[in-house]
């Protein structure tokens, strides 16, 4: 396992993390069914194999993430690792909520201390909910107490908002934000990464993979890869174009499977700074242009937009969609799209808009909506609506 120093804190942290958000389930219905068996040796191997650094947060499979991950870092596990969760901004309503919060968060992860918490999901609505709230005077009790060891935010805005959340705070000790070779421009981008870095920040990156779109590539994306000089798996090519970045401190992974934890603890000891060619980064950038062309619906499956006010499955809809799209094999996202029940069909969704304000993408997903009805469910043309989309 590599290390990488973050930030100016002193700490070492692994270049891999393991994210407690996709922790494999019993039913795929049921994100609060955590396989805790197999969740638990897989938590387990990653850190006997070198990782230190375990996030959760308040929402993660329905609020059951964090109890999870309270009991697996029993039997002396919690010595060994750095222990990150958040701190739900939509929840805070009143004075004294973040203080309540944080002490059930406490007793859930079993820990009398949270070595790094974030302000979870810092968009600019979410900036406001802080001052109205002073919440990073709040934050200097917990500080002082021991209760929390270091305070950063997680981020989805634009790169603007978040340099000046980074400015408005001289005790920031690091930030975690959305980044991939997909995400060079969006979000805080490689722009706020590096000023972030340059302000002494440890630099966490989440969504390494897209939320998984970057794993199977399409047919003109796999053929990038094939014509490279070296054979990598896809997973392998991303990754380590994430570590070869000194700005980076750590990678999170929310991964689900075994198989998952092996290769990425494998890969995390293998790659590290200025592993990355001239050839490398020009593979990289063709690949990038390639998702452009193909990928309608930046929907990173991040499960934000849930519970809908109808039950919808929205990731699974714009996945639908997305797959049909990018694979050119839009006659089986139909027949997918049939195999739903009515009930969780885009045509059943009521506009309330209550997904879109929660959306870390900003997707007008009302609209998508009647695009997915019309493509999946009606037969439509797809180029067309997708130009009407894009229009």
């Amino acid at each position: 396992m590599n290390y990488r120093d973050f930030g100016q804190t002193g700490i070492k942290v692994s270049a891999l993390g393991f994210g407690a958000m996709r922790l494999p389930t019993t039913d795929p219905d049921d994100r609060t069914q955590i396989d805790e068996a197999l969740a638990t040796r897989m938590v387990r191997y990653a850190i006997d194999h070198g990782v230190n650094y375990i996030d959760t947060a308040y929402p993660y499979h329905s609020g059951e993430s964090e109890r999870f991950v309270g009991r697996v870092l029993q039997d002396g596990y919690r010595e060994k690792v750095h222990l990150a969760t958040k701190l739900p901004m939509w929840s805070i309503e009143a004075e004294g909520d973040a203080e309540r919060i944080l002490n059930e968060q406490l007793e859930k992860l079993q820990t009398d201390h949270i070595d790094f918490y974030l302000f979870h999901g810092l968009r600019k609505p979410r900036w406001e909910t802080v001052q109205e709230f002073d919440l990073l005077t709040w934050a200097e009790g917990p500080l002082n107490d021991g209760r929390i060891r270091h305070l950063g935010f997680s981020f989805h805005d634009n790169t603007e908002v978040f340099k000046m959340i980074v400015d408005a705070y001289d005790g920031w000790d690091f930030c975690q934000v959305q980044y991939n070779y997909m995400d060079v421009q969006n979000q805080a981008g490689t722009e706020g990464v590096k000023y972030a870095a340059d302000k002494g920040l440890g630099v966490i990156v989440m969504e390494p993979l897209l939320g998984g779109r970057l794993v199977d590539p399409p047919e003109p994306v796999q053929a990038i890869w094939d014509s490279a000089p070296t054979v990598q798996t896809p997973v392998e090519r991303a990754l380590r174009w994430l570590w070869d970045q000194p700005e980076v401190s750590l990678v999170l992974s929310g991964m689900s499977t075994m198989a998952h934890v092996v290769e990425n603890v494998a890969l995390a000891g293998m790659y590290g700074v200025g592993n990355m060619s001239e050839t490398d980064q020009a593979l990289i950038a063709r690949a990038r242009a390639k998702y452009e062309e193909l990928c309608p619906i930046p929907c990173t499956k991040c499960e934000y937009c849930l519970p809908c006010a109808v039950e919808l499955n929205i990731p699974r809809l714009f996945d639908t969609l997305n797959r049909g799209v990018m694979y050119n094999k839009i006659e089986e996202a139909r027949e997918r799209y049939e195999r739903m029940d009515e009930a969780q069909r885009a045509a059943a969704c009521i506009a309330c808009h209550e997904c879109e304000e929660k959306c870390p993408q900003s997707i007008p997903i009302s609209e998508w909506m009647v695009h997915i009805e019309e493509i999946l469910g009606r037969g439509m043309d797809v180029d067309a609506c997708l130009a009407e989309m894009a229009g």
